[in-house]
This record gives structure tokens, C-alpha cells and sequence, in this order.
């Protein structure tokens, strides 16, 4: 997405969050005025978050929901319009070329109650398939998920094992049967 004129390019935002996170967990250890100030101003902007989602349109909706820190301000404050398994499932299809690229797939299986399903496939079983082991693709489906659906308790990865080959079975024995020689 281009960054209009004065925005923070991406990294600069990604550089600010992690800041905010290092000066918030030191305010969580501080009760007081500052970290009451931290919550109601959070109030509020999610609060006006909500009215500016009240306000826009279908398209414009897509938009606000389509960018990835408004996406998680809107998922912080509890009111992103999409549900979590429409975000959980566009996050693995993200991952997914990646995936594809180290010889193995992801195939999203849905939500069952608040855990999240990915099936894992891959040549000779993702472990070698999907290149340097399925453990850190296992983990990048989990953060990926989990950022977009933190109301997601878990994501469950199933790693897909391979059919074996169906045996082969002629015609002609299902065919004939046995007469019993009492019959004959």
C-alpha cells in the first residue's frame, strides 16, 4: 500500500509498537495515574474507531480493514467487522506461497470452537518437504493467526500423512463366487 505524504513508512511504525511495548510493560508494574491515563486513552480512540467504522461505507470498510495496523487497532479494540476465522483464514493464505516455495502446502481447515485448524502437507511429510522443518513454519501459522484472531485460544497444525496406495484388487475375483459343493 503507498504511504501518503508526512506517514510512517512500515518499519517506522513496526520500530514505534515495539517501543510502546517495552515503556508499557514497565508501566504495568507502576499503578498509578500514567498507566489509568494509558487505558482511558485507549478507550477513547477505540471508541472513535468505532464511529469512524459506523460511518464508512462497504468499500471504505474493506479498506480500514484491509490495512494491516488498522486491522490490529480494530482487533485490539474488539471491533473488527470480519470474524476471526475470515481473518485467520486470509493470514494462512498469506503464508501460503511462502510455504508452497519450501516444497509444502497449508490448507486451512476452519475453526472448531476457539481453536484454529491448518493442515501442514508436504513432499515426504513437510519435515524435509517444506525445507529446514516444519517447526518454524508451524510457528510462523501460529503468529500469523494469533496477530490477526487474538481471540483464538490456539492453533492446531496437523501435519498430513500420506495415503498409502490403495491394493489392488482384480475384477474377476469380486466377480466369481464360490459354489458350495452341495449345490453343484
Amino acid at each position: 500500500m503507498a504511504e501518503a505524504a508526512g506517514r510512517l513508512p512500515d518499519p517506522a511504525v513496526e520500530a514505534r509498537l515495539a517501543r510502546l511495548d517495552e515503556v508499557l510493560a514497565g508501566l504495568e508494574d507502576t499503578p498509578g495515574p500514567a498507566l489509568e491515563a494509558v487505558r482511558l486513552l485507549t478507550e477513547v480512540y477505540g471508541e472513535a474507531l468505532a464511529r469512524v467504522l459506523d460511518h464508512a461505507d462497504e468499500r471504505m470498510g474493506s479498506v480500514l480493514t484491509g490495512d494491516e495496523l488498522l486491522g490490529h487497532l480494530l482487533v485490539l479494540h474488539e471491533i473488527h467487522p470480519e470474524p476471526a476465522e475470515t481473518r485467520a483464514a486470509r493470514a494462512v493464505e498469506k503464508l501460503r506461497p511462502a510455504v508452497r516455495e519450501r516444497g509444502g502446502d497449508l490448507v486451512w481447515s476452519g475453526v472448531d470452537g476457539q481453536v484454529a485448524r491448518v493442515r501442514l502437507d508436504g513432499g515426504g511429510g513437510c519435515g524435509s518437504g517444506c525445507g529446514g522443518g516444519s517447526a518454524d513454519v508451524v510457528a510462523a501459522v501460529r503468529a500469523a493467526v494469533l496477530a490477526v484472531a487474538p481471540e483464538l485460544e490456539s492453533v492446531e497444525v496437523v501435519t498430513a500423512e500420506r495415503e498409502a496406495p490403495s491394493a489392488f484388487v482384480p475384477l474377476s475375483t469380486i466377480k466369481r463366487r464360490a459354489v458350495p459343493q452341495e449345490a453343484r
